[in-house]
Parts: structure tokens; sequence; C-alpha cells
């Protein structure tokens, strides 16, 4: 693995040798002769590695050492001395070196520990993206009043330990406030375990939250530690909480009062330190008089109430939201961010988005692919307008998304098709089925057109 090495010492022989080993080995190499050539050569370009002498004249490696790290706290250092101590080196470590190597120095235990550090600073790096990846995909986007208070909320409830109930209709983001709240709360540095109450069967989530025994049941053939014992220490988000069974609902309540429970055929009480969030697109009131959703457990769990607000109530925010997919979606699949037409953009605003966040982000990951061009246009956003239904009293029109864009395809060649097939039809309408106009607007031969309906197998009416 090539990298990039600065190495700071003030005996020429030292920098020259160090040089040739490491360049022998694929590196790239810069020498300074001490410390304030080093924080030089480190502001201009910071090299992947920095082996650092203790003993200089003028500025020390210590005080070498302490001005890298202030200009960037992950700078990966290895610090060198003919003169070392255990002292010195740990004072070295303490102050953010990650390793110490004596002199004088060997070609074999030079070369080997430059590989190691340079192996850890290659997963320091993988591992502070993917944690801004993932930051990114469960970013909250929004900068709407209703999305103000709401974070807001999250700042207020975070740091506390306290129980969320957090409620909202489905797609509006329940999940990402649970994070949000997480990220925001002193335990931070735990798990966040989420769970999709609604997905698992009944006679499996007993199993599921508090774990079970070997052979407690027909197909246990060892020992399992439930989401509660994963999430010791961290977060449990209880994901559509309304749609567990009234028995499992009580387990759940005297879990949460004594912070204590019994895996699934057991008899040994585990305590877990668990702070417990809760979602349901339900309205838990309603659920309590109808007698599926127990009383007691509603008040447990909401202690600090959140309801996430519905897309059509910030709509504001739908361009900033279209931009933020837009970017995930370009990283996650190596596509090129499209821009979107005003006109495509106000039908984006005045949709109403039944399926809230969720909707809309499916919907662009689609456009991203579908769209063959630079620029998503109104007639290519899959939303059309038609008239209210019957029974209102105006017939303005009001946006609907088009059914091509709901639809879930075994490949993305029968996507593709599908939208170009759409596509085609509206604007052979739109011309009147005029072939020349079509093409001419579409940006194709007329002869490319032709064996594309029929390739497409697109519906040729003629309007009288």
């Amino acid at each position: 693995m090539s990298a990039s090495i600065l190495v700071v010492d003030d005996e020429e022989s030292i920098l020259t040798s160090l040089r040739s080993i490491l360049q022998d080995e694929g590196h790239e190499v810069a020498v300074a002769k001490n410390g304030v050539e080093a924080l030089r050569a480190y502001t201009m370009d910071p090299p992947d590695l920095m082996l650092l002498d203790i003993w200089m004249p003028e500025m020390d490696g210590m005080e070498t050492l302490r001005r890298v790290r202030e200009l960037a706290p992950t700078a990966q250092i290895m610090m060198m001395s003919g003169h070392g101590s255990i002292e010195t080196a740990v004072k070295a470590i303490k102050l953010g070196a990650y390793d110490y190597i004596e002199k004088p120095l060997s070609l074999e235990n030079v070369t080997l520990r430059v590989k190691h550090a340079l192996e850890q600073h290659r997963l320091e790096q993988e591992n502070r993206t993917l944690r801004t990846t993932v930051h990114r995909k469960f970013e909250l986007v929004g900068q709407s009043p209703v999305m103000q208070q709401l974070r807001q909320l999250i700042e207020t409830a975070g740091p506390t330990n306290s129980r969320v109930l957090i409620g909202g209709e489905n797609g509006t983001g329940k999940e990402l406030v649970a994070r949000a709240i997480h990220l925001q709360s002193a335990r931070t540095s735990g798990p966040f375990v989420a769970v999709n109450c609604a997905a698992i069967p009944e006679t499996l989530i007993e199993s599921e939250l508090f774990g079970h025994e070997k052979g407690s049941f027909t197909g246990a053939t060892s020992m399992k530690r439930g989401q509660f014992e994963q999430a010791d220490g961290g977060t449990l988000f209880l994901d559509e909480i309304a749609d567990m069974s009234l028995s499992t609902q009580a387990k759940v309540l005297r879990a949460l009062q004594e912070q204590q429970f019994t895996r699934v055929g057991g008899t040994k009480l585990l305590k877990v330190d668990v702070r417990v969030l809760a979602a349901s697109n339900k309205d838990l009131l309603k659920e309590i008089e109808k007698g599926t959703f127990r009383e007691d457990l509603f008040y447990r769990l909401n202690v600090v109430p959140i309801v996430v607000p519905p897309l059509r109530e910030r709509r504001d925010d739908i361009p900033l939201l279209i931009r933020h997919f837009m970017k995930v979606h370009a990283e996650e699949q190596g596509l090129r961010i499209k821009e979107v037409s005003a006109e495509a953009m106000a039908l984006f605003q005045q949709y109403d988005w039944p399926g809230n966040i969720r909707e809309l982000r499916n919907l662009i990951e689609r456009l991203m692919i579908m769209v063959p061009g630079s620029v998503i246009e109104a007639a290519q956003a899959g939303i059309s307008t038609q008239a209210k239904p019957v029974g209102t009293t105006t017939q303005s029109a009001i946006p609907t998304l088009n059914p091509v864009f709901t639809q879930s395809y075994d490949s993305l060649r029968d996507a593709r098709n599908a939208f170009e097939k759409d596509y085609i039809s509206r604007k052979l309408r739109e011309h009147h089925w005029n072939i020349s106009r079509t093409a001419e607007e579409l940006k194709i031969e007329r002869s490319h057109l032709h064996r594309k309906i029929k390739l497409l197998d697109v519906e040729m009416r003629p309007e009288a």
C-alpha cells in the first residue's frame, strides 16, 4: 500500500536511510530537519504518516507532536528516539502518538511498524467515512418552522434519560428522530438497536426482545441474546409498538419498570441499562379505548411525546430533501446528481405525498436511474394533474403520482422500459401523435422513435 510519509530528524544520515528504505517500499517520502520545517510541511501537504524524532534543537519532537495534533487531531505520528525511556514513551502516547520506536533503527522493525501504522490509519479513515455516510443517511433535513420545533424538542429530550413516544404517519421519519435523540444523549457511544414490532410474528417477538435459552422451544438450538440485552448501555427503539399483543406489552412494561427480565425458557434475572424510545403511526389513546393497547404501558412510554410532521406540512423543505436524497443515491450508486427544473419542483411541492419522506426518497431514486438527461423535467417527474374526486366542491387540478412510479419491477431494464413507454406515450399525445414533432422534442431521429414505439409496444391512438 503506497502512502505519503514525512520523516523529521536532525540527523542527515537518519533522513537519508529512512527515505531510501521507505521509497524502496513504494512510498512517497518527504523530509524535514526540525520541528519548524515539519509544521510547515504538514500544513502545506498533510502526509498519511509522520516519523518524528523526539530530541531536536529549536522545537523538540514533543512540542511538534502537540502542535501537529492541534492542527490535525487525526494525524498518524510515530515517535523515534535514541534516548528513550518508558516515561517518554507514555507521555508521547498520551499526547496522541500512534507508536514509539527506539533507535538505532532496524530495517525490519521500521518497515513492519510503518506497515501497521498505515493500516491503522486506513482503517480509521474508512471508519470516519462510514460514520459520515451513516450520519448523512439518517440526517434530519429541513429548515421549515415545524422542523425547527422538532429539532428543539430533540435537543431538549436527547440529553435526558427519559422515555420518548414518537408519533406520526407512515414514512415521516420516526426512526430518524429516534436516532437523532440517541446521538444527542450520553449514550451516543453505546448501541442503537431498532426493532420493527409489526414485522416480527407474534410467536417470535418475545424471543426477539428478551432472547431465549437453548431448547426452550422447537428450533431453539442455541442460546440467543435478545434486543434488550444487545441494547445494554445504549438505546432500544421499538417501532410500531401498537402492533404488539397485550401479553407482549405486559412483559415489556415489566422490563421497563424493573430494568430486568428473563430469557424465554430461562430462570436467571438479567439486569440491563437501556433507554427505550417507542413509535407508532396509530392514535394510541384510541387503541386504549378499543382495548388493544395497555394504558399503563402508554403512560410509561409517553414521558416526552414528539409528533413528526407529515411532508405536506413542510413543503418548503422539499427542495432540500430532493438535493439530499440525490447526494445520497449518487454516492451509493455511483450516479451523477441531476438538476430539477422549476416546473418539476413546483409539481413536487404541490403534491400531497401520502407516503411522506419514504415516497419522496423512492421517487428520487427512480428518477436518478431512469431519467437519461441531466435535468428532470416536469413531464418526467411522474406526477400528473387530475381533477379532484366527484363530490368535492371544486374541480381544480391536484397533483397525483403516475402509476408507473409506484409499481415494483423485477429488474432495472423493466423499470426503464416502463418509464420510456409512459414518457413516449405522453409526448405523442401532447403532439397529437405527430411522429416528427415528438422526435424533435425528444431529440432523437424519427427512425429511432419508430423503433422505440415498436420495441416498447407503445399504443398509437391518433385523435379523430
